[in-house]
């Protein structure tokens, strides 16, 4: 049974139509018989989205009961066991409630498309992982309910659901999206015009960037060459010469004039062509160009002309910016040079643009290396010369009056050579036997004929024949000896870099894997590894499309010791290049070493912090712990002493002391405990939609009834908190405010909406803190003002800032008008909001 294919609609914001669009698709599939059915719809009371329910099948969901509240989730099983053609799921990246059949919905996706059910689903361009970052900087809200960026790229069809930001914002005011009560804070926080602009933006470019990639595989599959104009991609071709600044900022601009415009700068190590290129100069390039927001690539090829229009079809380039020829005049001799050769050959599909500079016509500083490996023209002029030459030489000196037999074995001899500059070995040594048999047949007696009467020709024919053939092999040998150079100084080049990447101290293992891929010109290149020879391969890391996951499925692999392989596919590559390979091979694995030792060593550090703490734990509370332990002893004690006849009043007094004893000290573990939790990161919130004066009251039962005022109306806006983290964040915010407050001033915990928030304010009239000292007091075993010992470890304000951070809140302090000290905590309000916001260890604290 095949796999099922994956339909998704992507959105940039809440609103904009995806689930419309699918329940439209599906109604679509069902008019043509397609057996379709909704697995998990979610309209969030729209009407119209309600309305296209009708007429559909839908899977009943299934009852999950976690903390005291039931919740409803996909039921995969019943799916599975219906086993639909189509099945609508919405909302891609939510998380499900623990105890479901898996974490996230789009694993549950991952089932159904194994089982080779199809599935139309719908995801926000926010929820996309890699843009978390982004999307939070925009908007100011960071989203926790993400999915895996290969999960969408991996879909076999995705549709953007596009709207102006102007039409989303008049669909949200007609009441279509949320409650008339929550349209003016969306529309003034979230909604803003910006905001939709930017999100707009980032959700139009990423599904070009995913319709790039199909378009490369159709033009991979299809081997097409010639470059489709869909984007502006701008190629730079860089010498390393000091002109490449120029020509990088001129691609630049001309990148700006296009939406979506791409710079690529390509430097190409060759054996004949571009010239040496200066380290430093190079280095400075490539940093410009990432500045300017480009790609820098480095590529070996045997030909500059041709390496550098390979690699401008291959990444569908559209423009090429070159540099006009720093050669002098007389250096064309040599050939028309990189720039008119580009420009001659690139065909009507690439534009190239050639760029004057102060560099022009000044020399190049080293002359152009020559290698072995010479173009075709030049092999066709070499035979030419030498078999041609000579016939055409022979009828020549038929009609001219006699030179003599010597100076015709130069005029001979001299074809000889320019066929071995032109053409190497194998030309020359045609040529020079050529020539010997002319020379035999039409010089020497008896003529025509191929035998000799007088000696002293067959030496001179000899000598003529060994001169040729020395001639051709020196000048064959000092260009393969030239080639060999070029190419160790091309190699060289390359180990510099790679060099300066350990020196840089870069480990991004991927980055790496994708210079190889690009140095080499593969389709895709993958670092394997296992435990033992008996067990199978396991993908370290990969790139490009189909990376192999075995080293005997590849085109070239390099053994890295006994248990790991670098294999590229693509083409199988000559053995001079093994020996940078195998350099590309063994960084590979040190960078993948690397990236383990850092984990390893962030855990270590993590495990040295706990430590740290810990160790601070015991010399803080070896005082606090043992106090309220002696008040509670001395009082038993005294109960249970026989020598003392005690009054009721006195007993009751003890008997109090030791409820208060017992209840400080179960207040200092409960404090220990939540900073221990809040240290080892198991404390991850369910987040849910609450009404703040359902919470902040209950918060107060730990401090004496007139010590506090509250102010929450009743016509807040709800929050998006956990609301037993919230509760135990206000209480001891509470408790020391009214520790510090001046006697018969209570606190004031009043409540009131800005914008997209709600802030929460506990006043109190005490001695305040210094500016200095604010941030200080958050930090664990902080106790501002040498507070006297029994004022607690220092635990309660930090405590409180962790679950206020971990509900998505933040916890300042400020000064009081008057003297004093204010306690802030923000809180996000709840419109959009998930029933569940993270997947809940079992030891997780709420």
């Amino acid at each position: 049974m095949g796999r099922g294919k994956l339909r998704i609609y992507l959105g940039a914001a809440p609103g904009v139509g995806k689930t419309y669009a699918m329940l439209s698709e599906a109604h679509r599939r069902i008019e043509r018989g397609t057996d379709c059915v909704v697995g998990f719809v979610e309209h969030h009371r729209r009407p119209r989205t309600e309305v296209m329910l009708h007429g559909l099948e839908m899977i009943e969901r299934r009852e999950i009961e976690y903390r005291g509240t039931t919740f409803t989730e996909m039921d995969v099983d019943a799916l599975l066991a219906r086993r639909p053609a189509v099945a609508l799921v919405d909302e891609l990246a939510h998380t499900n409630v623990p105890g479901s059949r898996n974490a996230k919905r789009w694993q549950d996706v991952e089932e159904l498309l194994q089982a080779g059910i199809d599935v139309v689903s719908t995801v926000n361009i926010q929820h996309l992982e890699s843009l978390g970052d982004v999307v939070e900087t925009i908007t100011g809200v960071r989203q926790r309910e993400t999915v895996p960026d290969e999960v969408v790229r991996r879909a076999d069809q995705i549709e953007l659901v596009d709207m102006s930001p102007q039409a989303l914002r008049r669909r949200m005011a007609h009441g279509n999206i949320y409650k008339p009560d929550k349209v003016d804070a969306a529309l003034s926080n979230y909604f803003r015009p910006g905001n939709l602009t930017a999100l707009r933006e980032l959700a139009l470019l990423w599904t070009a960037d995913r319709v790039d990639e199909y378009l490369r595989e159709y033009r991979g599959e299809h081997n097409i060459r010639t470059t489709w104009q869909a984007r502006e991609r701008i190629v730079v071709g860089l010498t390393g010469g000091p002109e490449g600044r120029q020509l990088i900022r001129r691609a630049a601009r001309l990148a700006e004039k296009g939406a979506g415009g791409e710079v690529l700068a390509v430097y190409i190590a060759a054996s004949d062509g571009l010239s040496s290129a200066s380290p430093k100069e190079l280095a400075v390039q490539r940093t410009l160009v990432e500045d300017l927001g480009g790609t820098f690539h480095h590529v070996i090829g045997d030909d500059v002309s041709d390496a550098l229009l390979e690699f401008a079809r291959g990444v569908n380039a559209t423009q090429i910016v070159l540099g006009v020829s720093r050669r002098k005049p007389w250096q064309y001799i040599f050939g028309p040079g990189v720039s008119a050769t580009v420009a001659r050959e690139s065909g009507p599909d690439i534009d190239v643009h050639l760029v004057t500079h102060d560099a022009v016509a000044k020399g190049r500083g080293l002359p152009i290396a020559r290698g072995a490996r010479l173009g075709r023209g030049r092999i066709i002029w070499a035979w030419l010369t030498g078999m041609i030459g000579p016939a055409l030489l022979t009828v020549l000196l038929s009609v001219l009056p006699e030179l003599g037999l010597a100076n015709d074995m130069l005029l001979y001899l001299t074809l000889t050579v320019a066929a071995a500059l032109l053409g190497g070995l194998l030309p020359a040594l045609a040529s020079a036997a050529f020539g010997s048999l002319l020379l035999n047949y039409f010089f020497t007696p008896p003529l025509h004929q191929l035998t000799i009467s007088d000696p002293r020709n067959i030496v001179a024919i000899s000598i003529f024949f060994g001169v040729a053939v020395s001639v051709a092999s020196v000048v064959d040998l000092a260009a393969r000896r030239t080639h060999q150079a070029a190419r160790l100084r091309a190699e060289s080049e390359i180990l510099s870099f790679l060099a300066g990447s350990v020196l840089r101290g870069e480990t991004a293992l991927d980055a790496l894997l994708e210079r190889v891929r690009e140095t080499f010109a593969m389709e895709s290149v993958a670092l394997l590894e296992r435990a033992d020879e008996t067990e199978s391969w396991t993908i370290a890391g990969a790139v490009g499309t189909g990376p192999v996951a075995r080293p005997e499925d590849a085109d070239v692999d390099m053994p890295i010791g006994e248990n790991m392989a670098l294999a590229l596919s693509g083409r199988v590559l000559p053995a001079e290049d093994r020996r940078v390979l195998g350099a590309f091979a063994a960084q590979a694995a040190v960078v993948l070493d690397r990236q383990r030792l850092v984990g390893q060593a962030e855990e270590a550090q993590r495990l040295a912090e706990t430590g740290r703490i810990r160790t601070a734990l015991l010399a803080a509370v070896s005082h606090d712990l043992r106090t309220p332990l002696a008040g509670i002893k001395a009082s038993v004690s005294s109960l249970r002493s026989d020598d003392v006849e005690w009054s009721e009043e006195d007993q009751a007094v003890l008997l109090k002391g030791i409820e208060e004893g017992a209840d400080r000290l179960g207040h200092l573990i409960g404090n220990l405990l939540d900073m221990s939790r809040l240290n080892t990161g198991t404390v991850v919130p369910l987040i849910r939609e609450t009404d703040l004066d359902e919470v902040v009251p209950m918060a107060l039962g730990g401090v004496p009834e007139d010590s506090v005022e509250l102010d929450i109306p009743e016509t807040l806006p709800m929050v998006a908190v956990d609301r037993g983290l919230l509760e135990r964040a206000v209480a001891n915010i509470v408790e020391n405010a009214v520790k510090y407050s001046t006697d018969g001033e209570p606190v004031l915990v009043s409540a009131s909406a800005i914008a997209d928030r709600v802030e929460v304010r506990v006043v109190d009239r005490g001695p305040g803190v210094p500016d200095e000292a604010k941030d200080r007091i958050f930090e664990p075993f902080q106790r501002h003002g040498d507070a006297p010992q029994g004022a607690g470890v220092g635990l309660g304000l930090a405590v409180a800032r962790g679950f206020t951070e971990a509900i998505g809140g933040t916890l300042t302090a400020e000064d009081t008008p008057g003297g004093g000290l204010t306690m802030v905590l923000t809180l996000r309000v709840a419109h959009d909001t998930p029933q569940v916001a993270a997947e809940l260890p079992s030891s997780a604290v709420s």
